[in-house]
């Protein structure tokens, strides 16, 4: 698609801020006004058409696709998607270990420990850490807890923890990323998240494709980070 516009403007809206094509406030795919919730996630939108070229690209719109999913998606049915997030909870990367026999399980305690130990105290609750690959349920009053928070979270800042519930394999990593005051902050809880994939990089060398594909991944959990960012600035 060629660019059919000439400026790009923020302005306040009912209820928010919205971004303008040559005047024209901007809709979602969906067709509801497109209104956010603060100054800097509009200018975030504003941006991304600003910087298009000639031809348009629509890769580019990482945070018009979010913003649009929060308003289309989860607004109309926030309950759905805090529920399919607390589910990542009983299975979270960061509280299942190597055997404590492993090396592999020292690396974990050392770089996993402190950060879910910060979570429970954040949280207030109490979360199972299991060795091996068997599946053991989380307690009930905890994961009742988790699903409460995130039943408090505004939809545009579930849109973003979609994101990074998904790309880190982590509910531990995407609720503390809301604390995260910067980007190497961000990056500490990405690394975490990594953990394994990076051991078994260091066990077995690394491979072009795989560290490409991970890259995209790095990159597309520090535009949710971002856009969480804005959405609650």
């Amino acid at each position: 698609m060629k660019r059919f516009y000439t400026t790009v403007d923020v302005q306040q809206a009912d209820g928010g801020w919205q971004v303008a094509l040559d005047g024209r406030p901007m809709k979602t795919v969906g067709g509801a006004q497109q209104v956010v919730p603060s100054e800097a996630l509009a200018r975030a939108l504003a941006q991304e058409w600003d910087e298009q070229g000639e031809d348009i690209d629509p890769a580019r719109f990482v945070f018009r696709d979010m913003t649009d999913y929060a308003i289309d998606v989860i607004a109309q049915d926030p309950d759905a998607i805090a529920d399919k997030l607390v589910a990542f909870g009983d299975t979270d990367t960061l509280l299942y270990r190597a055997d404590p026999d492993e090396p592999l399980y020292a690396r974990q305690q050392t770089e996993w420990e402190p950060l879910v130990g910060a979570f429970e105290t954040r949280e207030d609750i109490e979360l199972v850490r299991v060795s091996g690959i068997m599946h053991r349920p989380q307690h009930e009053a905890s994961m009742a807890k988790l699903r409460v928070r995130l039943g408090g979270l505004d939809a545009f800042t579930l849109a973003g923890m979609d994101a990074l519930t998904s790309l880190s394999a982590s509910l531990v990593v995407a609720l503390s990323t809301l604390d995260a005051q910067s980007e190497e902050q961000a990056l500490i809880l990405w690394r975490a998240a990594s953990l394994e994939e990076d051991w078994q990089a260091e066990q077995w060398g690394r491979d072009e494709e795989a560290e490409e594909r991970r890259a995209r991944r790095q990159a597309d959990y520090l535009k949710a980070w971002e856009f969480v960012r804005a959405a609650r600035a």
